[in-house]
């Protein structure tokens, strides 16, 4: 699958989601772990759209996933004006119930990114939380990481190496999607899972937004507000392309129904 070169100009990015919710895929991957088969999964949010337009690799790399979800409510709505209805499903929200997959089923566990004291923190409350889970690396990428180069590589050989079968990639997008494609190409039975801030939340060294905030959809403020001078261009990019989606799904749905 090929993205077009415009991708917000037409609601196929929209498409790019193919797992309607938590359940659904949560059974996929425990058939995949189980088999000794590998995957990728992404979680589309708005801040990937904007992303998507800009880095060519991004969009080769997010139409090459074999799991999208929505993460993020405006993915949410969009994908129900197309007709098309989905559960909110944010990448973070993974982390714990994968992980109890592969302890279910004894399948060993990396964790990439973030720094080495967020990793040590996160693998001991996962640990602690879930006990007999085996995690076998922890690796922090150097700054600057570029997950096409030959840091990239040495990473993966070393990911290799661990035995893992199950990496959660903490780098942000889009340098997780596109390593997650690298990954699954050269250890095809480990499964990828990009997960963003998931392992920082675990480890403390991030605040998610309360419960409360999440209920009424306004963590993406919650956030701005707590960190103004990293997000308030990224949100407003992210508001700013709204309204072409809102009407490239309402033509889709249109589309479908004559």
């Amino acid at each position: 699958m090929t993205l077009p070169p415009e991708p917000l100009a037409n609601p196929y990015v929209l498409s790019l989601v193919n797992t309607p919710d938590r359940s659904t895929l949560l059974a996929a991957l425990k058939q995949r772990l189980d088999e000794g088969t590998g995957f990728t999964v992404a979680t589309l949010n708005l801040d990937h759209i904007v992303k998507l337009r800009q880095h060519p690799a991004f969009r080769d790399a997010y139409a090459r996933h074999s799991h999208v979800v929505a993460d993020g409510n405006p993915i949410v709505w969009l994908r129900r004006v197309m007709g098309q209805p989905d559960e909110l499903v944010p990448g973070s929200e993974l982390v714990m119930p994968l992980a109890d997959l592969a302890r279910q089923a004894d399948v060993p566990v990396a964790l990439l990114g973030a720094t080495d004291a967020t990793l040590a923190l996160a693998a001991e409350r996962m640990q602690a939380d879930l006990p007999g889970l085996r995690i076998v690396a922890r690796i922090a990428p150097p700054f600057g990481f570029d997950p096409s180069g030959a840091e990239a590589d040495r990473i993966l050989s070393e990911l290799d190496a661990s035995g893992a079968r199950l990496c959660f990639l903490a780098l942000g997008a889009p340098k997780q999607e596109i390593l997650a494609i690298r990954g699954a190409e050269k250890l095809p039975r480990c499964g990828f899972v990009s997960i963003g801030a998931g392992l920082d939340f675990i480890a403390g060294t991030q605040q998610r937004a309360p419960v409360w905030v999440r209920r009424i959809a306004m963590e993406w403020f919650w956030r701005m507000a707590t960190n103004p001078v990293r997000l308030t261009k990224r949100y407003a990019q992210c508001f700013a392309i709204l309204p072409g989606l809102f009407w490239s799904a309402r033509r889709a749905r249109m589309t479908r129904q004559d």
